[in-house]
């Protein structure tokens, strides 16, 4: 007999899938992260991450296109927040992963 499985169904599993695979880069990690404390201009993430503003901007595209930040313009800026309700829980559990591998690597 075949287990049935809770991870139902195949259209909601592709979208998670496919949030995943946008947020597997520690840079949009680290975006998403910053976000979440607030609206942040393009030339603060890129200072913030160590990048160039055209590289920063590229990882920005990317996460807004799949619905995981929304921007608005003022003036001459452009603000970046996070827009996916689900964020901040994918996040927490990012942040309890890297609390608990450097605990391990202290042992």
């Amino acid at each position: 007999m075949k287990a049935r499985t809770s991870l139902r169904p195949e259209r909601a599993l592709e979208e998670v899938a496919q949030c995943l695979r946008v947020m597997a880069h520690p840079v949009r990690l680290r975006i998403a992260d910053m976000c979440l404390k607030g609206e942040l201009p393009v030339h603060e993430i890129a200072a913030r991450c160590g990048l160039p503003p055209h590289q920063a901007c590229e990882h920005l595209r990317l996460m807004k296109g799949h619905g995981l930040l929304s921007s608005k313009r003022k003036g001459r800026e452009v603000y970046y927040r996070v827009a996916a309700p689900h964020l901040p829980k994918l996040l927490r559990c990012v942040r309890e992963e890297c609390a608990r591998r450097a605990q391990a690597e202290q042992r």
